[in-house]
This record gives structure tokens, C-alpha cells and sequence, in this order.
């Protein structure tokens, strides 16, 4: 069992930044599959990063490469999602989920274990 919990999000003015960080429970969290998805009212939840067990390959969507930067810390068994050049179309709860194994990054249901969610608005 993992459990994750997010945190860092808030309110910022777009071409800001944010950290948002995961708290995960449990002493095999090296050995998962990490991202981060966020959720937009009235959408569906999207893929936004991902990195490998180990951390030795990162995933971006589109929409934020170049901007956003998704690290870990497996010593202190945290997920980080560094947000920079933020835009309003970046306002979404944005979630940390783990898998044993991602055979596609983009799909929720690759992923075994979810966060709460942690609210980022971006204003403009």
C-alpha cells in the first residue's frame, strides 16, 4: 500500500511559479512509477508528467514542456512537480499518482494509488 499526499499548490498571477511536492508512505516508493495528473472543472483529468522508478526517464505533455519539471526524492520518498511561466489554462487540482509499471503514462487507470489533490489557480 502507498499513500500519497500532495501539497504546495495555491493562488498565483500567471508567468509565476509553484512546487508542488507528494508525500509518499511506504518503504518501496523507489520502486514506483510516478506522475502527476490534473483535473479542470467541468474536464477530464490529464496527464501532465511522469518519471520512472529510479528516476532515470521523465515524461511532459505538450502543454507544459519546457515549463514544468517533475524530479524525486527517494530518500525522503517525495515526488516534486516544479511549475514555472504559469498560465490561467494551468488552474486545475492537480494530483500525484504511483504504478508499478506504466504501460501508458496517459491513461488514469495505468496508476494503483491516487493523492487527495492539491487546488492550483492561476490568475491573469
Amino acid at each position: 500500500q502507498v499513500q500519497l499526499v500532495e501539497s504546495g499548490g495555491g493562488l498565483v498571477q500567471a508567468g509565476g511559479s509553484l512546487r508542488l511536492s507528494c508525500a509518499a508512505s511506504g518503504r518501496t516508493f523507489s520502486r514506483y512509477d510516478m506522475a502527476w495528473f490534473r483535473q479542470a472543472p467541468g474536464k477530464e483529468r490529464e496527464f501532465v508528467t511522469g518519471i520512472r522508478n529510479f528516476g532515470g526517464v521523465t515524461v511532459y505533455a505538450d502543454s507544459v514542456k519546457g515549463r514544468f519539471t517533475v524530479s524525486r526524492d527517494s530518500a525522503k520518498n517525495t515526488v516534486y512537480l516544479q511549475m514555472n511561466s504559469l498560465k490561467p489554462e494551468d488552474t486545475a487540482v492537480y494530483y500525484c499518482a504511483a504504478s508499478w509499471s506504466v504501460s501508458n503514462w496517459y491513461e488514469p487507470s495505468t496508476y494503483q494509488y491516487w493523492g487527495q489533490g492539491t487546488q492550483v489557480t492561476v490568475s491573469s
